[in-house]
């Protein structure tokens, strides 16, 4: 009669255990379907991310080739930092008003071709790399002395961006060129 006992007992505790494994793989199921349909969703959201951090980049882009930097204020953190071909230009409102402002008003066209973006996001982080190659028509200054030019150069930049209460925007801007050989006028 024990050994019935024992072995009711332990079928009892199989049946127990049993039970306990099957609601544990489960819960872990659920939870590994739920973490699945987490990473989609943050996959999407980081798709969007890259897709707005873009948007920025060519948002600026435009602005230069249409000559009117005056909306371009607002894609750049008040407190961010510029840097061209080797110098140091301070904040983009400064490097605005002292640099790219005037330079643009001497310039008849500026294009970009050839660009490409590559965009990786890190929360709050973008760190993009873009690549192209400019073309700028200065104007013809007689008061100068200068004649219309063109200039051709291959073009790289690097942008680090933040992304605070759901606004993306520039914190440091880095731009260097070099002579463009394919396309030298």
């Amino acid at each position: 009669m024990k050994l019935t006992l024992l072995k009711n007992g332990t079928i009892v505790m199989l049946v127990i255990l049993f039970a306990c494994s099957l609601n544990a793989q489960t819960e872990h199921n659920h939870n590994h379907n739920h973490s699945d349909m987490k990473k989609e969703v943050n996959s999407s959201d980081k798709s969007q991310d890259i897709q707005d951090v873009e948007n920025i980049l060519i948002k600026y882009k435009r602005a230069i080739e249409n000559l009117n930097a005056d909306q371009t204020l607002e894609l750049f953190d008040n407190n961010s930092e510029v840097f061209e071909s080797g110098g140091t230009e301070g904040t983009y409102a400064h490097y605005l008003d002292h640099h790219l402002g005037p330079e643009l008003k001497v310039f008849k066209s500026f294009n970009f071709s050839d660009y490409k973006v590559e965009t990786k996001v890190d929360l709050p982080y973008a760190f993009t790399t873009e690549t192209y190659v400019y073309t700028i028509v200065i104007k013809a200054n007689e008061e100068k002395g200068r004649e219309e030019r063109t200039i051709s150069k291959k073009g790289v930049a690097t942008a680090i961006l933040k992304k605070e209460n759901d606004v993306w925007r520039i914190l440091k801007y880095h731009s260097s060129s070099r002579a463009n050989k394919a396309h030298s006028h």
